[in-house]
């Protein structure tokens, strides 16, 4: 059946402006943003095709210019939507957070941490430097390695929180295997990070594991 022929409350735009954008499946969300289809397929048939053929939105978003053009009904101007969509979110969570103390806002944190390390096909290692208010001073990449993991060097870690002049750090690090359960790699590396912080008084005040669908705190695990 085409889009056109459902329920105006089940069409996507309809249904976004009923129940909220969460109501929406990915390939409804997807299938506002490409807004037409092609010829035999309507927005939501080309949304869910191309799901299927990226597996996932994270696949979909980390793709790059070549791949994602060779996929059926889009091209070069989409890729640069699709960036730009990405990009203003990562932005709109990072002023988000910046305004806020981020113990008291922990959700928006994770979700800011999420958006930028989820969809990387690499292991990477990154850090939220705070001030005393435990407001954001900078987020910055640190350490990346190969999908197997990264190689991260407290000494590093505390140079750099001493150039900022952080008071205290969240730091997380993605698994792009999408399973977020922490290693023991990744406890081990927590207590020596917060040993090595707490030398020169900066508190690690977590670490997070981000998964495809989970975010594990080790702070809340216990290790710190």
């Amino acid at each position: 059946m085409s889009i056109t022929n459902w329920l105006k409350a089940e069409r996507p735009r309809g249904k976004l402006l009923q129940r909220g954008a969460t109501a929406l499946s990915d390939a409804e969300l997807l299938a506002i943003f490409l807004r037409t289809g092609t010829r035999g397929m309507s927005a939501i048939d080309l949304a869910c095709h191309l799901l299927n053929e990226f597996s996932s939105l994270r696949n979909l978003f980390a793709a790059d210019l070549e791949t994602f053009s060779h996929a059926k009904g889009v091209g070069t101007a989409k890729y640069v939507q699709l960036q730009a969509v990405l990009e203003m979110s990562q932005r709109y969570l990072a002023e988000t957070i910046s305004r806020q103390d981020t113990i008291s806002s922990p959700q928006d944190t994770r979700l800011y941490l999420k958006s930028r390390l989820r969809h990387k096909p690499h292991e990477v290692f990154a850090a939220l430097f705070l001030d005393n208010r435990h407001q954001v001073i900078k987020f910055e990449e640190l350490f990346q390695g190969t999908i197997d993991g990264a190689s991260v060097y407290p000494r590093k870690v505390v140079k750099k929180a001493l150039q900022y002049n952080a008071a205290a750090m969240i730091v997380a690090h993605n698994h792009p295997s999408g399973i977020a359960e922490p290693s023991q790699a990744d406890e081990s590396i927590t207590r020596r990070l917060k040993d090595a912080l707490g030398l020169v008084d900066i508190r690690l005040l977590d670490h997070l594991v981000i998964g495809d669908d989970e975010i594990i705190s080790l702070a809340e695990r216990g290790i710190l």
